[in-house]
């Protein structure tokens, strides 16, 4: 969504959702532009393998109860997204030398119509399934369990930037001005790399303010 971007991971087993074992992924790669797609999965299942190898190596068998409390390594990954976003993690997880998990990738079908799913693996040509297969049922289940999550995650963390912000370091920069020069750049970041004209053009900015945000920032950066 542009900023304060998070990546989320559900797990289902055999008795349903297990949410205990839900993730969410702040982005942390400062290098990403926003809407990278494939960064941001290269990073999130770089990440998550990563851990898991750490803490759960796949060393032989070990108890249930052990195995359960470190997170078990999953039977099959669904990664929302097509031939592009399976490429990139395929390659990151190839990278960590994990090479027996299976991967597909789950793609809106035709006008991102449900029910239209497009489904890639490797070494296969793309598919879908049949409109009322009780296994796609469960796939957009799991899609928007994903979702639901996701962005539940990305509005708690906007809230929280939002509430603690440089901006109120600022006098005159109230929540009504706050909203409008996030809105219009994006992040305090931005907010203080723009010049005295940009902050003019912002809404409910006059050019006073717009030099004593400017001024701030400067004055800060010295």
């Amino acid at each position: 969504m542009g900023t304060n971007a998070v990546g989320a991971m559900v797990v289902s087993g055999p008795e349903g959702f297990v949410k205990g074992q839900y993730r969410k992924f702040n982005i942390r790669s400062a290098e990403l532009a926003p809407g990278d797609d494939y960064g941001m999965m290269r990073e999130v299942l770089g990440r998550r393998f990563s851990r898991l190898m750490r803490e759960n190596p796949r060393t032989g068998q070990v108890p249930r109860e052990e195995y359960e409390a470190m997170g078990p390594w999953p039977d099959l990954v669904l990664i929302d997204g097509g031939r592009g976003q399976l490429a990139a993690v395929t390659e990151t997880l190839a990278e960590l030398g994990v090479s027996d998990v299976p991967l597909i990738g789950v793609a809106k079908g035709p006008d991102r119509d449900a029910g239209r799913e497009m489904f890639y693996m490797a070494g296969r040509e793309p598919f879908m399934l049949p409109p009322r297969d009780p296994v796609l049922f469960f796939i957009q289940r799991l899609r928007d369990e994903a979702h639901r999550f996701a962005i539940g995650s990305h509005r708690i963390r906007r809230k929280s930037d939002i509430a603690r912000n440089p901006l109120d370091e600022i006098a005159g920069i109230g929540p009504t001005r706050k909203r409008a020069l996030l809105g219009h750049f994006g992040t305090a970041k931005a907010v203080s790399r723009a010049d005295i004209a940009d902050l003019r053009a912002v809404p409910g900015i006059s050019d006073e303010m717009a030099r004593a945000i400017h001024g701030h920032f400067h004055e800060n950066a010295e």
